[in-house]
């Protein structure tokens, strides 16, 4: 029994030293990989990615680096000026005459592929995913061993998936009928983007009528999947255009809505929240760079801070003289952006500047192959809300929301009551312009910060404003989340230009039928 058993190990040891023999890098594949003709080279290429070893991978990454030479039959390895051997590593003399390999476009792009083919056996789950998202379009029969192998051995079920369905598409050009028919009905179930291609491209030359019959029925269901993943991503870019629309109106509700003063400073005032931000960033790139990923939390009430600073400013010194002047307050808040505009210029340069994300702001979710959801913005559309429930609440909860408030009802009735309304003036206009100024940091996340950060949505907010009803919260949420989603999917359906004057067009008929907006105010006011 001893020897029986002794034998069996014998012969399986000798049958995986054939194995590896058979499988092992050689000089001939080397040489094939490294000169001659593209197509022989690439052909070379991918006899040597089906069944890999660590001589194999090293040596790609070396003709993907420039970093190998051909001496008559054989190829060199060049590392740290020494010559290498490709199959045994040792170190060899590299002759005079040795020529550079020639890698034109096609063949790196041949060698990327195949470096990320190998990494989908690598031992690191975040390498494997990594590959599997850059061969996700790669219908290279030549890939399937390697693919079918790296299936065998992954454990994870969503990368096993996402394996499946690049079997699938590559599958779906075999020779074999029954083959097609299995991948055509695999791919039923996949909403990539690529997959839609593929079927396409099969169908035009598919000859057999079930398999036929079977891509048709799958290009149906990966084109609804489809289509449902780009009406999400409208709603959600609607979503996060109206939340960025709430965040800028929050403010004009307040000092337009509340105070009935028309602000055209309000967008320069976002700005100033947003070059905050910028030097908040600076600070934290020169002072604290390992706690560099924080910085937007310290530039928060710094650039609520500087835009309510600007704004009691400008409330003292020139608005509180144009009170109950609307033509005058318009002008001479136009003059103040103006003013604003100049000053940045001369300030920070005329050309926009950089603000960076923090890493935890990078990257998104992938709820579908064509649907991602990124980080800024969901963390845009979470803080317009914190903001909204923080602003509803100092109004309808504090002892200075009460102020604000009876101030805005009846001045002469709240100033008979002992209130200070100067000072709640100045309060709740600085109020307003701290909010532009949280707007301002949350849009240096999204998009560029320069001198006309500000124009590209002062007139939008001011439709908000008014298409919600003037002084009503609970309607500039309704107008800017409806703005926001319904100008989204008219630009998918007519462009950017097009869905503008739509909008446009709507809010006008709206505002005709109903002059007080979705939401009319409620009470009395000293005007009344």
């Amino acid at each position: 029994m001893p020897s029986r058993i002794f034998y069996r190990w014998f012969v399986c040891l000798l049958l995986w030293c054939a194995a590896v023999q058979a499988h092992a890098l050689t000089p001939e594949a080397a040489r094939a990989m490294a000169a001659g003709d593209t197509d022989e080279r690439i052909a070379a290429l991918q006899r040597a990615t089906a069944t890999p070893d660590d001589a194999t991978l090293a040596f790609i990454r070396a003709m993907a680096d420039d970093a190998v030479k051909v001496a008559g039959e054989r190829a060199i390895v060049l590392k740290d000026g020494k010559g290498l051997d490709p199959v045994t590593g040792a170190e060899v003399s590299v002759p005079d005459d040795a020529e550079d390999i020639v890698n034109n476009n096609r063949m790196r792009g041949e060698f990327d592929a195949a470096l990320a083919a190998l990494q989908l056996l690598s031992p690191d789950a975040a390498q494997r995913r990594a590959a599997i998202e850059a061969l996700k379009e790669d219908t290279d029969e030549a890939r399937l061993p390697l693919i079918e192998k790296a299936l065998a051995l992954e454990k994870d079920t969503r990368l096993q998936a996402q394996l499946e369905a690049i079997r699938a598409r590559i599958l779906l050009a075999s020779p074999s009928a029954e083959r097609r028919l299995e991948a055509a009905q695999y791919l039923t179930h996949s909403g990539n983007p690529a997959t839609r291609t593929v079927l396409l491209e099969q169908l035009r030359q598919e000859a057999d009528p079930k398999a036929r019959a079977a891509m048709q029925s799958a290009l149906t269901a990966v084109e609804g999947r489809l289509q449902w993943g780009e009406k999400l991503a409208a709603l959600f870019s609607g979503l996060s255009l109206g939340s960025i629309l709430l965040l800028v109106a929050l403010g004009l509700a307040i000092t337009y809505g509340l105070m009935g003063v028309i602000n055209m400073a309000h967008g320069e005032l976002m700005m100033v929240g947003a070059y905050a931000t910028y030097v908040v960033q600076g600070l934290f790139q020169k002072y604290l760079p390992g706690a560099f990923d924080w910085y937007l939390v310290a530039a928060l009430p710094v650039a609520f801070g500087a835009s309510a600073l600007m704004g009691a400013v400008l409330e003292r010194s020139v608005i509180r003289f144009l009170y109950g002047r609307p033509l005058e307050t318009l002008l001479a808040t136009w003059g103040i952006s103006l003013v604003l505009q100049q000053l940045v210029r001369s300030v920070f340069g005329a050309q926009n500047v950089g603000v960076e994300n923090p890493a935890w702001m990078s990257g998104g979710v992938q709820l579908m192959d064509n649907l991602q959801l990124p980080w800024n913005r969901v963390l845009i559309v979470a803080f317009a809300f914190a903001v909204l429930a923080g602003v509803a609440f100092l109004i309808s909860q504090t002892r200075l929301g009460l102020f604000v408030r009876g101030v805005t009802q009846n001045r002469p009735m709240a100033a008979c009551m002992g209130v200070n309304t100067a000072r709640i003036d100045t309060y709740a206009f600085a109020l307003g312009s701290g909010i532009a100024g949280l707007a301002g940091c949350a849009l240096s996340q999204v998009g560029n910060v320069g001198p006309d950060l500000g124009q590209g949505y002062i007139v939008d907010a001011f439709m908000v404003v008014v298409l919600g009803g003037v002084g009503q919260l609970a309607g500039t949420v309704y107008a800017a989340l409806g703005l926001g989603v319904l100008n989204k999917f008219l630009e998918g359906w007519m462009g950017a230009v097009l869905a503008k004057i739509a909008v446009l067009v709507l809010i006008i008929v709206f505002i005709q039928k109903r002059p007080q907006g979705i939401f009319a105010m409620k009470g009395r006011s000293a005007e009344a």
